[in-house]
Formats: structure tokens, C-alpha cells, sequence
């Protein structure tokens, strides 16, 4: 009896064996597909849970692994900085919440678009340039992942300036950019016109370029403990440092619970050291983000180099909660710093508690710029094929202002920038601080205009400044209008003009020159050579086409850039782009792709058809 009771008991022990093994293979939850670009370089993660641990292993996302009975659990030896394997039993299965969804933290500033102007009350629109790209690849992490992005972590020219466009070139760096500007009818508007400004830098020799000083101030802080984050950035780093020499030099800063140097500042020829200090990196603890940077700075001041390229490369989920959490005592910091000849760049990693309003407002403080990198091509994009232009700076300080001209120019609507305006008069103001433009870099802005004769957003000022000598509304001090629908209709009217719009009676004009009129408007760029403290500055006019110039016969980067700038306008759902569906993006896209090495304009048409599946 007691024989039988041990060999069923052997018996259905074995039973349970068996079915937690198919469980363990047969456990993968089903994930929610979305289009993938026809060429795309990107990094797959696979997680293992150890009891209550997670243990991350990164994969190729070209060759998949077969799941196999035994897992590999990857760590690091911190002793000899080697990454080792040990096989591990395959964990009891894990029963995921189907429906549950984590907290989403994320941080972004209010950036509603820019609303339209006319030019009879406001002629002049003042902004500096940003070369930043972490919106547009923050947003297509959103994307991918089947959600659709909050609005204020879109910004137009993020979107618009991710992409490299084809301009002239200056001859030399006496002239360090170029400014090219184009008009063309708006796709998504017939009363409305685009135009672009476009600045093209100088690109300067290898041979030429000055050598960098870097700190890497890393977060291994616990919220790093992701696939998305710490490792994801250990590669990214690792990728940049291929590209530096025996004059360059670079140092590694991390802070958790407390901060530490890593690496003081090495030679960027001893890549194996700088590569073993990142792969030796864990995240754990709190984020103590003040003692972090302000050791991050220390170190750049170490090993500082005169008439060299200095710069702190912060590389976060932009969590700081201990220390000093004050976004303005941190901007104070950062301001500092970049008076000491200390530049900062930020890098984002990461969902869930990112902050990208600290991250992009510390690198305008800091003159440097702002990325997000959610993949390994991201990462190839921004630290291996552009930073070594961002580091060479070969303009800071540069401004734009255009003024309009009202003879001939209605309305107008800056797209993006929201967050670069500047008042008219910090345009000759040197002391302001302003973007800077990098080695062989672009910087892409647009207009939205409405020319004198075509029907605007706004209505006509029934009164305005009038120097014609022309009487009749001396007594009035004020016109009320009344717009409303009638019950079922969708059309609204005006009480009082049948929904007529009066053209301008009054118009700004008391020079009595003339020649102006086939003007649209002067467009004026302030700038400073590297080490110069006086800008210099140089301007532009932009004539209108008598005959207004159609979408298609502009130019490939014109008519992509414009398709680029109404995709950020549609998902951020401004109402300004409502004529334009997201296939007509698509199409526009699809038709100036033009030269795509890299397939980053192929993956936006991909974008685009997410987007308009979500």
C-alpha cells in the first residue's frame, strides 16, 4: 500500500514538471503588432525573471533566438570587467495582467503651436535656431508602441530638422552658413503660402577639427534598470568612442544614491578603458542628480583643453529627485558652467518617468543639443554620423528675425519653435543667448503666410493705423462682431456682413518710398564666430512670385520638409493642417524621398501609416 502511495505520488509529480515546462515555452504574451519599415536597424530585448529579480539580456534584432529549456542570464564580472554567461533553469511562470498598464510619468512643457499674427499689428517674428531631434524620435518610440504621443512632447521643428536636407553649402567658414529661402503654396491650404528658411553650415575638414574634452555623466540610478536605458546607452556610448583620437579625452561620472568617477579623463585611443569602464556600469539606488553634475563639471574642468572642444554629455530618463530638484537651480548651474567655456548635451533613454521638459530646456541653457535614443540606429544617427559636427561649433549665438511685408503679407504662423521665441529686441542684444549651429548641420524653419488678397484666419482690422488722410470713423471707438450657427448648420454666420471680409482700409505707410511692393519680407540672421563676443549680421529679402508658385514645382527637400511639418501639426491635433489627411502625408513623403541612405525618410512614411491606423 504504502508502495502504490509513493508511485502516485512520483506520478503526479511528474505531471507537474511537465505542464510547468510547456507553460514556461507557451508563456509569451501576445504583443500588439505594428508596421515595421521596410529597412530598420534596431535592438530587441528579451527579460527573464529570477524570482523576484529581473535579469535583462539584450538580442540581435536581426537573428532571433528559439527559446530553448535553459536560459542565459547575462552579467558582468566587476572584478576583470568581462561580460560572462551562466546557464540558469528555466523560472516558474510569470502571469502577466493582460490589462495592466504602467504609470506613465513622462514630463513635457506646455508647448501649444504658435497662433497666426498679422502683419499690420506684429511684422516682426524673432526666434533662435535649434538643431534639437529628441522630439521626433521620442514620439516615433510612442509610435511604434501602438499609443498615441502626448501633445506637448510633439515640436515641430524637431520634426522638421531630424532630417538632413540638401542646400548650399558657404565656400569657407569666413561666411559660416548659408541662407537659402523658398515659397510655394501650402498642400493643405490653397489661400495659404509656405516659406522656408534654410541655413546650411560649414563643413570643416577632420583634419581641421578641434579636439574634445567629454565627460560622460551617467544615471545608473534604479529607474535605469531597464533594456530601453542602461544597456541601450552602455552601447550607444561605446559607439562614439570608435570615433575619438589620441587628442581628444574623455571622462566617466555616474550617480545613484551618490555619484563617483568612474574614469578620469583618458585618452580617446585607449577605447578598450573607456569601453570596460561603460560595460561595467549597474544600475541601483536613488538619483542624487545635483552631486552628479556638479562632479560631471569637475571633471571637464580636469581635464579641460584651451581652444578645444569641452563638454559635458548628460545620458539619463532625466529622473532627479534628490538634491537639488529645482529646475531653475539647475539651469543656474548649467548657465554657469557654459560662461566657464563648459558645454552640455542631453541624451534621453527610456518611458515612463522621462523628463523631457529638464532635458531639452538644460541643453538650450547649456549650448549643446538634445537627443532621445530609443535603438541602436537611433544611436548610430546621433553619436557616430552627427556628433562630431554638433561638437564643432562654427556659429553660436544665432537669431533670426523676419519682418513682413504688410503691403504684401496678411497673416503669418511660425511652425515649432514655441520654445526658441525671443523678444524683437534681443535681436541686437548680444548678451542674449541663442542656438548654435554645428559643423556641416542644417537648421530648417517655416512660414505659413497669408499674401494681401487671399482670405486669412483672422479678420480684417476695421481700424488701423492711417496715414492716407482718409476720414469717416473719428467718432467710433470700437466695432463689435457677433459670429453664430444657426440650429443644424454647420456654416457659421456674421451678423451684419453676410459673411463678407472687408480687405485692410488702413495701411501702414508713411515713407512715401516706393519699390517695396514685390517684397514679402527681409529676412535678418544674427550671429558670432567661435570666440567672438560682437555678432555679425546678415540679411536676405524674399520676393513673391507674381504667379503663385504651386506645391508640386517646389523643390524634393521642400515639398518632404512640408510633409514632415504637417505630420507633427496633424498628430498634435492644432486644427491647422485639418485639409490634409495622413495618406496625403504619406504620399508627399513617399514621392520626395529622395537620396535615403539610412532610410530614416522611409521609416517617417512608416510613421505616418501608424499614425493614421491609431
Amino acid at each position: 500500500m504504502k508502495r502504490n502511495q509513493v508511485s502516485i505520488a512520483v506520478a503526479a509529480a511528474l505531471t507537474v514538471i511537465i505542464g510547468c515546462s510547456e507553460s514556461i515555452n507557451d508563456n509569451t504574451p501576445n504583443a500588439k503588432e505594428t508596421p515595421t519599415p521596410a529597412i530598420q536597424e534596431e535592438v530587441l530585448v528579451s527579460r527573464v525573471e529570477v524570482g523576484v529579480k529581473a535579469v535583462e539580456v539584450e538580442a540581435d534584432a536581426i537573428q532571433v533566438m528559439p527559446s530553448s529549456p535553459t536560459a542565459k542570464i547575462a552579467y558582468h564580472r566587476a572584478a576583470h570587467k568581462q561580460l560572462a554567461v551562466m546557464s540558469m533553469p528555466n523560472p516558474a511562470p510569470y502571469l502577466a495582467d493582460p490589462f495592466f498598464e504602467p504609470e506613465n510619468r513622462d514630463k513635457y512643457l506646455d508647448t501649444p503651436s504658435n497662433s497666426t499674427h498679422l502683419v499690420a499689428t506684429t511684422p516682426l517674428s524673432t526666434f533662435s535656431v535649434d538643431v534639437d531631434t529628441g522630439s521626433y524620435a521620442n514620439v516615433r518610440s510612442y509610435l511604434k508602441m501602438g499609443n498615441t504621443p502626448p501633445a506637448d512632447a510633439i515640436r515641430e521643428e524637431a520634426f522638421i530638422n531630424y532630417f538632413d536636407y540638401n542646400y548650399p553649402a558657404p565656400s569657407s567658414k569666413v561666411q559660416p552658413f548659408s541662407v537659402n529661402t523658398e515659397l510655394a503654396s501650402a498642400p493643405w491650404n490653397a489661400e495659404r503660402q509656405l516659406l522656408r528658411i534654410a541655413l546650411k553650415g560649414y563643413d570643416i575638414p577632420i583634419n581641421e577639427r578641434k579636439p574634445s574634452n567629454l565627460v560622460f555623466l551617467v544615471d545608473v540610478s534604479g529607474s535605469m534598470n531597464e533594456l530601453n536605458k542602461l544597456p541601450l546607452l552602455v552601447q550607444s556610448l561605446s559607439l562614439m568612442v570608435k570615433n575619438l583620437g589620441s587628442d581628444d579625452k574623455v571622462s566617466l561620472v555616474t550617480y545613484a544614491g551618490n555619484a563617483s568617477v568612474v574614469l578620469e579623463p583618458t585618452q580617446g585611443d585607449d577605447q578598450q578603458a573607456i569601453i570596460n569602464a561603460l560595460k561595467s556600469l549597474q544600475a541601483d539606488g536613488g538619483t542624487y542628480g545635483e552631486s552628479g553634475i556638479r562632479l560631471a563639471y569637475q571633471q571637464a574642468k580636469n581635464g579641460f583643453i584651451k581652444d578645444g572642444v569641452n563638454r559635458v554629455i548628460l545620458a539619463t530618463d532625466g529622473d532627479f529627485n534628490v538634491g537639488v530638484t529645482s529646475l531653475d537651480a539647475l539651469k543656474d548651474l548649467v548657465e554657469e558652467e557654459r560662461e566657464n567655456g563648459i558645454s552640455l548635451t542631453t541624451i534621453g533613454f527610456g518611458r515612463g518617468n522621462y523628463n523631457d521638459a529638464m532635458m531639452e530646456q538644460l541643453a538650450n541653457i547649456g549650448d549643446g543639443n538634445h537627443a532621445y535614443i530609443d535603438t541602436l540606429h537611433e544611436a548610430q544617427k546621433v553619436l557616430l554620423r552627427q556628433m562630431s559636427g554638433t561638437l564643432q561649433s562654427i556659429a553660436s549665438d544665432v537669431k533670426i528675425q523676419v519682418e513682413f511685408n504688410p503691403n504684401t503679407v496678411k497673416e503669418y504662423r511660425l511652425i515649432g519653435y514655441q520654445n526658441r521665441k525671443l523678444r524683437d529686441e534681443d535681436f541686437n542684444n548680444d548678451k542674449v543667448d541663442a542656438g548654435e549651429i554645428g559643423a556641416g548641420h542644417t537648421v530648417t524653419a517655416l512660414y505659413e503666410v497669408t499674401l494681401v488678397g487671399d482670405q486669412g484666419r483672422i479678420d480684417d482690422l476695421r481700424y488701423q493705423v492711417n496715414t492716407s488722410g482718409k476720414a469717416g470713423f473719428g467718432d467710433e471707438l470700437a466695432q463689435v462682431k457677433v459670429r453664430y450657427k444657426l440650429p443644424g448648420e454647420e456654416q457659421s454666420k456674421l451678423v451684419g456682413d453676410q459673411g463678407r471680409i472687408d480687405d485692410l482700409r488702413y495701411q501702414v505707410n508713411t515713407s512715401g518710398k516706393a519699390g517695396f511692393g514685390d517684397e514679402l519680407a527681409q529676412v535678418k540672421v544674427r550671429y558670432k564666430l567661435p570666440g567672438e563676443e560682437q555678432s555679425k549680421l546678415t540679411t536676405q529679402l524674399v520676393n513673391n512670385n507674381k504667379d503663385k508658385r504651386q506645391f508640386t514645382e517646389a523643390s524634393t527637400d521642400f515639398q518632404f520638409a512640408t510633409a514632415v511639418a504637417a505630420f507633427a501639426q496633424k498628430l498634435k491635433d492644432n486644427h491647422y493642417v485639418d485639409g490634409l489627411a495622413y495618406s496625403q502625408i504619406a504620399d508627399i513623403a513617399r514621392e520626395n524621398r529622395g537620396d535615403d541612405p539610412h532610410n530614416y525618410r522611409g521609416e517617417f512614411v512608416s510613421l505616418v501609416e501608424i499614425a493614421q491606423s491609431l
